[in-house]
């Protein structure tokens, strides 16, 4: 059974900071992309940041240069580390993932996610 698990979410004042992490636990044999959504309050789900496997990172427009993502491999998890927070920030973050269940089989999995709201 394979599962996301995030923390890191909560409260922030405008300009300030949070870091979300999102675990892959299970027996997997790799995985690819690891990444991050969003869904703010009446609005679609739209992606924050994405980090393929062997590739370079894209993140959304509004988050350049304030969110960055990473991974750690070994520790098969992802971070999001976002900086210089905005109310329109405010949203559920949701971690999503690409992984290898066995070989040559692939799921896409989501997180439970996980509250962000900024405001002072």
């Amino acid at each position: 059974q394979v599962e996301l698990v995030e923390s890191g979410g909560g409260s922030v004042q405008p300009g300030g900071s949070l870091r979300l992490s999102c675990a892959v636990s299970g027996t997997i044999s790799g995985i690819n992309a690891m990444g991050w959504y969003r869904h703010p309050p009446g609005k679609e789900r739209e992606l924050v940041a994405m980090f393929p496997s062997g590739g370079t990172t894209n993140y959304a427009d509004s988050v350049k240069g304030r969110f960055t993502i990473s991974r750690n491999n070994a520790k098969k998890t992802a971070y999001l580390q976002m900086n210089t927070l905005k109310p329109e920030d405010t949203a559920v973050y949701y971690c999503n993932a690409h992984v290898q269940v066995r070989i040559g089989v692939v799921g896409n999995y989501w997180g439970q996610g996980t509250q962000v709201t900024v405001s002072s």
